[in-house]
């Protein structure tokens, strides 16, 4: 009996099942039938180098350089792509894969993906999460050599591959215009939840510490994701406006958290917010479950504008009303389910929060408008069909090739899907 075919994906900057995103692709091609495995780093409680769940082999590796100008990018990334190389090398013999696909950042894993390609006749599948160029740009506030190189990286990743996965409809027009990709071989799949799967459960009644309302936050922590402004908003709301009846919850991790601590013990707000770091599954659930409002204080600038931010749909999702800037690509989503704030202002931010919190007629009406758009236009039904779609594109007519082991491998009886 054949077996099934197999997948390779390959994400450097967060762990799985801790990335949603790629956890939820990575089941609905199990599920599909595909082979699946996983290369990622370490992260949170998910530490052991090889596992298998729920089906899905993963193979970790450690990745002990965090990201933090030139010299810290040069280290994570050299390490990161040491190490997924060598995992795919392993996962070929313990596994087999017929095509591999790449999550960015960083968009140095077309190298990986073209010795498969090239040398092995494997697909090539980009699975474009950030836009490394306007990244930078909004990171360090110029252009300049480096981002000349990054746009460069990002064209001979596009041009290495087979089929490209967009998050958005932003995305594919970077794919076709920027990175010369054909329209028929770029998919839109949104990062939106299942909602089979992705429902209000109990919710954690600790995370309020004995207040009547809670603001939530669920992301990564980055130099661009503005969680600093958050705490702002916060300082605005608890020691500007005196409010002692609100705490926060910021859920996640990353570069920044040590930064975001210490402001609030600074603000004197130890009280009044609480880091959990990364949550997944049933806690995650509670604490989503728990929030009364959500936040996105992710500021306006050439890069927010135009991803779409997982928060977005799993708020919708779940019927929780949130307030945001005003950002391109969220408001698209989002329509009449949040409220807007100007200016990257965080006292803009904490008015739209205060007036939500004190308006449960408010807070209700935009709870059911997220729910009414997430049903009606944010179905993973209709992402599944495109990823799937995708898949069915970049392995058509694909033909066994005779291969030996790359060199400095071990022999071992080749599988049956490669």
């Amino acid at each position: 009996m054949q077996k099934a075919p197999g997948i390779l994906i390959i994400v450097e900057n967060l762990t799985v099942p801790l990335d949603r995103r790629v956890w939820q692709e990575a089941r609905t091609l199990r599920d599909a039938g595909y082979t699946v495995s996983v290369v990622c780093p370490k992260g949170g409680n998910y530490t052991a180098p090889y596992e298998v769940l729920e089906g899905i082999n993963i193979f970790r590796h450690p990745l002990p350089y965090e990201a933090d100008g030139a010299l810290g990018y040069a280290l994570e990334y050299s390490w990161a792509l040491t190490w997924e190389f060598a995992l795919s090398v392993k996962a070929y013999w313990q596994v087999g894969f017929d095509a591999v696909q790449a999550c960015n950042p960083p968009d140095l894993l077309f190298l990986i993906g073209g010795f498969w390609k090239y040398l092995f006749g494997k697909r090539f599948i980009f699975d474009h999460h950030d836009i490394n160029p306007e990244l930078f740009e909004a990171k360090f506030n110029k252009r300049g050599r480096f981002h000349t190189l990054l746009t460069w990286l990002e064209k001979l990743t596009f041009k290495t591959a087979d089929v490209a996965i967009a998050t958005n409809e932003t995305f594919k027009d970077i794919a076709i215009k920027r990175g010369g990709m054909s329209a028929d071989r770029v998919f839109v799949v949104r990062s939106v939840p299942d909602m089979a799967r992705f429902k209000r459960i109990a919710p954690n009644a600790a995370l309020k510490n004995g207040r009547k309302n809670l603001v939530g936050y669920v992301g990564i922590m980055g130099a661009q994701d503005g969680v600093d402004l958050l705490v702002e908003a916060m300082d605005d709301i608890v020691n500007l406006q005196g409010r002692a009846d609100t705490q926060c919850v910021i859920v996640g991790s990353g570069t920044e958290l040590p930064r975001l601590q210490a402001m609030v013990a600074d603000k004197g707000l130890k009280d009044f917010v609480t880091f959990t770091g990364f949550l997944s599954g049933e806690p995650l659930l509670s604490a989503f479950s728990t929030f009364d409002i959500g936040v996105i204080p992710d500021p306006k600038n050439t890069y927010n504008d135009k991803i779409s931010m997982n928060k977005v749909f799993e708020y919708m999702t779940l019927g929780i009303p949130f307030v945001s800037f005003d950002l391109g690509e969220t408001r698209k989503a989002s329509g009449d389910a949040a409220l807007y704030a100007g200016n990257n202002d965080p006292h803009a931010l904490a008015s739209q929060m205060s007036r939500l919190l004190d308006d449960a007629d408010l807070r209700g009406a935009l709870g059911e408008e997220g729910i009414a758009r997430s049903r009606a236009l944010l179905r993973w039904e209709n992402e599944r069909a495109r990823l799937l779609a995708a898949y069915e594109l970049a392995l058509a007519g694909r033909t066994a090739h005779a291969v030996t082991a790359p060199r400095g491998v071990a022999s071992a009886p080749r599988p049956a899907s490669s």
